[in-house]
């Protein structure tokens, strides 16, 4: 299948070299072009502008946040310039709102829209293993899922409005970061009183919260590993922003996700930009003035 893919970052890079491997014909476009020769050298043709990676059947985007996405498909005029009958598959972690908006504007337009955010780090992504959350019109959808299974171990479908995967997702990651702030204060208070960091990491994640989530980022507590970053505390700060603003337009309450807003303000006030969410210990254990005590 002719296939585009636009946003080379450690996500998008690992999952189009997947659709490489796979034997697709992928074009792709990204602002910095290191990434894109990387792909190269892997059988990848590089367009030098995103209309260019747009001349298959389906493009795939995996871009940073929202403004991204809106400065290609729509201050860019990708949008304008994308055949109808093209299906995009958006897998960016976006707001409700946009999410709306792109599907409107792909349907006036003729293009097939599909919402495929997803699960799992650079490393889940390079295996191929990704849970992906898929919404969009029963069509669009057929027509990429050969290329999804590519790049996922599991569908999870979401139905037909696009939003409802985006809304899922930022859900999930609003519940990612609660769990390494909980892991981060329960790791401080332990440490307070002595305990080796490691141990107690050691019991909590083989034990009670024997799962991926804390067992990964209570792996890099326990060893201090902030870089580089699987998911960066700026994209934290992100999600959980745009959860608030999803919460705000439904009139729900979610009050733990001011607590993690500051938190993760007080992270990157601290210099945790390029650091990973297992960061956030660092801004628990100053809280705490645990490094200055004697």
């Amino acid at each position: 299948m002719k296939v585009g893919f636009i946003g080379l970052g450690a996500m998008g890079s690992a999952m189009a070299s997947n659709l490489i491997a796979a034997g697709h014909h992928v074009t792709v476009w990204n602002r910095s072009e290191a990434a894109a020769e990387k792909l190269a050298s892997l059988g990848a043709k590089v367009a030098s502008t995103p209309d260019r990676a747009a001349q298959g059947d389906v493009l795939h985007s995996m871009l940073a946040n929202d403004q991204a996405v809106r400065d290609v498909f729509f201050d860019g005029g990708l949008l304008d310039a994308m055949d109808p009958g093209t299906v995009h598959v958006n897998h960016a972690t976006i707001s409700v709102a946009l999410a709306r908006q792109l599907a409107e504007e792909h349907a006036s337009r003729g293009l097939g829209y599909v919402a495929a955010p997803v699960f799992g780090r650079p490393d889940v992504a390079a295996a191929g293993k990704l849970n992906m959350l898929v919404a969009g019109a029963p069509g669009a959808i057929e027509k990429a899922r050969p290329l999804l299974e590519t790049l996922a171990a599991k569908l999870w479908p979401m139905g037909e409005s696009p939003e409802r995967a985006n809304v899922v997702k930022l859900a999930g990651n609003f519940m990612i970061v609660s769990a390494i702030e909980s892991l981060a204060e329960a790791s401080v208070l332990a440490r307070a009183y002595g305990v080796d960091v490691a141990d107690f990491i050691e019991l909590m994640t083989s034990t009670l919260f024997a799962s991926p989530v804390y067992q990964i980022y209570g792996k890099a507590i326990a060893e201090q590993r902030f870089t580089p970053p699987g998911f960066a505390l700026p994209l934290g700060l992100k999600d959980v922003m745009l959860a608030q603003d999803a919460a705000h337009a439904e009139r729900v309450p979610m009050p733990l996700a001011g607590v993690l807003r500051d938190s993760l303000l007080e992270a990157l006030a601290d210099g945790a930009e390029d650091m990973d969410l297992a960061a956030l210990v660092r801004a628990s254990a100053r809280r705490a003035n645990l490094d200055q005590r004697p």
